[in-house]
Order: C-alpha cells, then sequence, then structure tokens
C-alpha cells in the first residue's frame, strides 16, 4: 500500500478527533460559557449541518481542482475552523466555528476516497479506503478520550488548538506524501459531477448507507443509559467500554476491507446482517458486564465492516464522475446518524425499556439490507452480465496507473 495513505489516515484522525469529543467537553463548554447543557448540545448538530451542507458543496466547486490541492484546501479549512472554535468569544462564535470544522469533513472523505482508489491496483481498492478510515476509527480509541483528557486538564480551548496541530501534520504529510496529479485531475467539471447524482443506483447506494448506519447510531447514540441501567456499569466504566466500540470498529474496519476486496456484495450484504442479529441481540446480551462489553465490541466490528463497501458501491455507480458522489455518501453518514439518534429516542420515549432503541436500530438494519437487495435487483436488470456478483470501484476513473506513479 502507498505511504500516501498515511497522509489519508492522519486527516481522518484529526477530523474523527474533532467530531466525537465534543460529547466529552459539552459539561466544560457549558459551565465556561454560561449555557445549559442541551444549548451546548446544539454544537454537536452544528458540526453534523457543516458536514452534510458542506460534503456535496465543496466537492462540487472544486471539482475541476487538482485533487493534491483540493485536500490541502480542505485540511485548512478544518484547521481554520478548530483554531477559530478555541478563540470563540461567545456560544454564538464557538456554533459558527463548529459549523465552519464540519463543512470540509465529508469533502475530505469523499475525495480521499478517490484518491485511494486511485494510488492501488482494482483488487486493493476496498483496502485503501479502509486504510484512509482507519485514522477515524482509531480516533474513537486513543483521539477522543485523550482529546478529552487535555480538555479536562487544561481547559476545552486547549482540545482544539491540539486537533488543530493534527490538522497542520496532515497538510505536511498531504504536501510531502500525495502525488501531484494536476494533469490528472478530472475534466467533468461540475455538471458531470451533478450528472452523477441523476443515476437510480447512486441513490439507492445512499440509501443504504443511511439505513444501515442509522441502525448504529439509533443505538450508540443511547449506549451508556444501555451500559448502565440494563448491564449495571458505573459511570466511571462508559469511557473504557466506549474505547473497546472503538477497538471493534477498526477491526471491522480492516475486515471489511479485507472481504470487500474479494466480493464487495457479499461483504455489504453479510455486515448489514451481522448488525441485524447484533443489534437484535442487544437486549439479552445487555444482563452482564461481561455480555454487555462484547455486544459493544461486535456492534463497532459489524457496522463498520460496511463502511469500505457502501463507500466503493457509491463510486462504482458514479464511476464517470465519482467526487461528488462520494463525497454525498459522507453526508448520508452524517443523516443516519442525526435520523439513527431521532428514531432510537422515539423507542425510548415510548417506554419500551432502556435497550428498545437497538430494537429500533435492527429495524433499520433490516430496511438497509432490503434496499441493497433492491439496488442488487437493478443492476441484475441493467447489467446482467457475467462476473457482475463483484462489484469494486474499477471503473473510477482511467487515471489510475498514471497517479499511481
Amino acid at each position: 500500500m502507498p505511504l500516501a495513505l498515511l497522509a489519508l489516515a492522519v486527516g481522518a484522525f484529526g477530523i474523527g478527533t474533532t467530531e466525537f469529543v465534543m460529547m466529552g467537553l459539552l459539561p466544560d463548554v457549558a459551565d465556561d460559557l454560561h449555557i445549559s447543557i442541551p444549548s451546548a448540545g446544539h454544537l454537536v448538530s452544528a458540526y453534523a449541518l457543516g458536514v452534510v451542507i458542506g460534503a456535496p458543496l465543496l466537492a462540487a466547486v472544486t471539482a475541476r481542482m487538482s485533487r493534491r490541492t483540493v485536500l490541502m484546501g480542505l485540511m485548512g479549512l478544518f484547521v481554520a475552523g478548530n483554531a477559530l472554535s478555541a478563540l470563540a468569544p461567545d456560544n454564538g462564535w464557538l456554533l459558527a466555528a463548529r459549523f465552519l470544522s464540519g463543512l470540509p469533513h465529508g469533502a475530505f472523505f469523499g475525495v480521499g476516497a478517490v484518491v485511494a482508489t486511485n494510488m492501488v491496483a482494482p483488487e486493493r481498492k476496498a483496502r485503501s479506503v479502509s486504510l484512509m478510515f482507519l485514522g477515524l476509527t482509531v480516533a474513537n480509541v486513543a483521539g477522543v478520550p485523550v482529546a478529552t483528557l487535555m480538555g479536562q486538564h487544561f481547559g476545552w480551548r486547549a482540545t482544539f488548538l491540539g486537533v488543530s496541530a493534527i490538522g497542520l501534520a496532515a497538510i505536511a504529510a498531504l504536501a510531502f506524501l500525495i502525488p501531484h496529479d494536476h494533469e490528472h485531475a478530472t475534466a467533468k467539471g461540475l455538471r458531470g459531477e451533478l450528472a452523477a447524482l441523476r443515476s437510480v443506483p447512486v441513490w439507492l447506494s445512499l440509501g443504504t448507507t443511511v439505513a444501515g448506519f442509522g441502525a448504529l447510531f439509533a443505538a450508540y447514540s443511547y449506549i451508556t443509559p444501555m451500559l448502565t441501567d440494563a448491564a449495571g456499569y458505573a459511570d466511571a466504566s462508559v469511557t473504557l467500554l466506549l474505547a473497546l466500540f472503538g477497538v471493534g470498529a477498526t477491526a471491522g474496519n480492516l475486515l471489511g476491507g479485507r472481504l470487500a476486496d474479494h466480493s464487495l456484495r457479499g461483504t455489504l450484504f453479510g455486515g448489514l446482517g451481522a448488525l441485524v442479529a447484533v443489534l437484535a441481540l442487544f437486549p439479552p446480551l445487555m444482563r452482564t458486564q461481561v455480555t454487555a462489553a462484547v455486544a459493544v465490541i461486535l456492534l463497532g466490528m459489524a457496522a463498520f465492516a460496511t463502511g469500505s463497501p457502501l463507500q466503493l458501491m457509491v463510486m462504482d455507480k458514479a464511476a464517470s464522475a465519482p467526487s461528488l458522489a462520494s463525497s454525498a455518501n459522507q453526508a448520508a453518514f452524517n443523516l443516519a446518524n442525526a435520523g439513527g439518534a431521532w428514531i432510537g429516542g422515539l423507542a425510548l420515549a415510548a417506554g419500551f425499556g432502556v435497550t428498545s432503541p437497538a430494537l429500533a436500530g435492527a429495524a433499520l438494519a433490516v430496511l438497509g439490507l432490503g434496499v441493497a437487495s433492491l439496488a442488487y435487483a437493478v443492476d441484475r436488470r441493467s447489467a446482467p452480465a457475467v462476473g457482475r456478483e463483484r462489484i469494486v470501484a474499477s471503473h473510477v476513473p482511467q487515471e489510475a496507473e498514471a497517479v499511481r506513479h
């Protein structure tokens, strides 16, 4: 695998850290800015809104630019957003800074996935994407806990300055390791990228992402009360258990990338099926502390095993102009975050029990399987060619060989 993938992973590590660290810093931010915890929670929503808006918008407006330049510019915007977060004098400015920090998130992963797949042979495309996503999953294991401790000991502003430093390191890595590709940038432009979104298979792929990862967030958003109220863990143990989720996510991400290079569709169906099973078993697994810890690990593994296949599926369906569709898939991840949490909350508010969000998640995972099956049926009807069962993004542009060198 090219060393350039390390640069993408460093950027992903910084993005993953700043996305999730706010949850642990909410009490400190609320106390310092003299606002309520629910008001501070809007900072999480502001970031997610930035991701959803920025992912397709920035990918579209930079369609004719060198992807190397785009990635460095996106990380520059990321650094600016986090530095402004550290310097924000009040809640209004911090909301704006968090929105700005979220803008480059989806486009970075979207464009980065295109770059990653263009640097490797066709049979290693899924693994290249999983190695980029490795930065995101490792952030949940190491980045978020360390950044949270930094905020608790040195103030929450120090955390965002630290994340800005990670962004600067990512820019340096991108500058030194990503090949110069001005001559290989897409010639499709904005119109060509937008045309890719007219495809029904692209929207079915995005729908699978929303349903599949909505299943994860329906349960994960309420994992703390499940662990404390159902499994009997102390509040102080939850941070360690969330790190176990990150370990499972990292393992699932790497496993999913390797398996998807052999059978993308099979890995996607297998991951979604495993997610259905894990979420359906959550209520009995939450009865003891040992099985609850196992459930948390399995949840991370099953969910993130589908990450690389879903990303490649979208890129394959928008093969002539993949950057916008790939970035839109990252917006779909964040819609899944918001929608899944809302649906899980409805189950909890309806009085179905503390583990009911997991069952709501299982239903969403079944829906994801249904959408994926429909996409497969559309594929077979439109292209019944031999060998279609191993759909990889081999048509994501013919620049691969040139860029790889």
